[in-house]
């Protein structure tokens, strides 16, 4: 029985006993009376446990204003690997919310979870540092924005957006929406949410979101099903339009990393006899797949759909100029 166990089995004794003995505890908990005394202290003094011991009844019972009452001890009960994961979760976390949006809200629940661990602060953060999230090209929303959305898809509330497109001239558009859900790509959040001006389903980014309020009006609900039709066809963040397929052969060197990759949920994929890659999948803009197909420039080989060949053809005659200016 680790310390969290044994926290939570004297709790329930003494709730469920009204008083329990030391000897009694001593025998439930299977522990020395120096490791029980440590966790009464500990109970009281850092879980703020209203713990009392009645000399007239050699026991330790709630205090007084307790009794009879619905205590709890504070926090959610783990055991320590559980703890472990959790402290490694809110690691995890930091790297997706390095504006600390939902952190600081979060952090009062991983402090307690520091405390069922029995680890100071200093102990707590060593722990963490063995988790390192490495990100690159983050793109920075305002902190009110994303609690003003978080909360509006929470809700199932519409709301009035100030939205400046990221492609074009960045037009920018007043539009009431109904968000669906939230969505994080490549260290950029989105959101899917019905336009109620376009009528139809679209996806914002949301550092394009400049001012968004929240409406007292009920949000359309849509199915889940509908929204992964409308906005999941695609390849990476680009929803909408027509789907096509993709035919990529990577060769045997890229195979042995790629072929362990998930480029689409839908995607086809098999092993030739000379040891290449053959990877099918739908895309509906070709934008992001082709930034993804340059990583793999000269291992990779476009055979379908023509466009796709040509497009990536003009890619690659770009970047060769590119370099040949740089070295003039």
């Amino acid at each position: 029985m680790d310390r969290t166990e044994r926290f939570y089995k004297i709790e329930h004794l003494i709730r469920s006993r009204g008083c329990v003995s030391f000897a009694e505890l001593i025998d439930a908990l299977e522990v020395s009376p120096a490791t029980l005394k440590r966790d009464l202290a500990y109970l009281r003094e850092r879980m703020d446990a209203p713990i009392d011991y009645d000399a007239g009844a050699n026991g330790y019972r709630f205090g007084q204003q307790w009794r009879g009452g619905k205590h709890e001890l504070p926090g959610m009960w783990f055991n320590e690997a559980e703890l472990h994961a959790l402290l490694t979760m809110q690691q995890m976390l930091a790297g997706l919310d390095e504006q600390g949006v939902v952190g600081r809200h979060l952090q009062p629940m991983f402090d307690k979870i520091t405390g069922m661990l029995g680890v100071d602060q200093g102990e707590a953060q060593e722990l963490r540092r063995r988790v390192k999230l490495i990100g690159t090209a983050r793109r920075r929303i305002a902190s009110d924005s994303f609690e003003t959305v978080g909360s509006a898809v929470v809700k199932r509330k519409r709301l009035a957006i100030i939205y400046r497109k990221k492609t074009g001239a960045g037009e920018v558009s007043e539009r009431e929406v109904s968000p669906q859900r939230l969505v994080h790509h490549r260290h950029a959040w989105y959101l899917d949410a019905f336009c109620h001006q376009s009528q139809g389903l679209r996806r914002f980014a949301l550092d394009g979101i400049e001012a968004a309020t929240l409406l007292d009006t009920d949000a359309q609900a849509l199915a889940l099903s509908e929204l992964e039709a409308e906005l999941d066809r695609g390849y990476g963040i680009f929803a909408g339009g027509t789907p096509r397929e993709a035919e990529l052969l990577f060769s045997p060197e890229a195979a042995a990393w790629v072929s362990r990759e998930e480029w689409h949920p839908a995607q086809k994929s098999e092993f030739l006899s000379d040891g290449r890659w053959r990877l099918k999948l739908p895309y509906v803009d070709d934008t992001e797949l082709l930034m993804d197909l340059l990583r793999h420039a000269g291992q990779v080989e476009v055979v379908a759909p023509a466009a796709l060949r040509e497009a990536y053809a003009v890619r690659l005659r770009q970047a060769v100029d590119s370099l040949a200016s740089a070295q003039q």
